[in-house]
């Protein structure tokens, strides 16, 4: 029906420097009931131009969730973070900064993501880690979702 407004497909926006950790959570968001669309980039960069439609990725959609490694190439998660949390466009997506170093976290909570989570070094519990995040922040967690065709989604 023309003029019909429809609720987007869920979509996980995976900022991962690694290809073997992408992997892996990729595989582990793709094993979920949500039949979830996962765009993946690796670098800081390359997310905040995928989060502000710029340098080719106009066409990119607004996540419902950001993955987000800490420890990034050219631009670190931290800093992603802190311009995520400064952009009222943005600001409301939830982030989870996943990292390997659990030292950093209490400082981490001082730039707002919505949660923190350290990557388990066994590759199962990894999965099962990842599998957590989705089901809590996609089925649990109540968030602002755009309507397609509107200008902020």
């Amino acid at each position: 029906m023309p003029g019909r407004n429809y609720i987007v497909p869920i979509s996980i926006l995976l900022v991962e420097d690694s290809p073997d950790d992408a992997d892996l959570m990729m595989d582990a968001l793709r094993e979920g009931h949500l039949g979830v669309r996962v765009d993946w980039v690796e670098n800081g960069e390359q997310a905040l131009a995928f989060l502000r439609r710029h340098d080719g990725y106009q066409q990119a959609p607004r996540p419902d969730l950001v993955l987000l490694d800490l420890r990034l190439p050219r631009m670190n998660g931290q800093e992603v973070l802190d311009e995520i949390k400064e952009d009222p466009k943005l600001r409301c997506i939830p982030v989870v900064i996943m990292t390997a170093h659990d030292a950093a976290i209490p400082q981490l909570y001082e730039h707002q993501p919505n949660c923190c989570v350290v990557k388990p070094a066994d590759q199962d519990e990894f999965r099962l880690a990842v599998k957590q995040i989705e089901r809590f922040w996609l089925t649990i967690a109540k968030r602002v979702r755009p309507i397609k065709g509107d200008d902020n989604s």
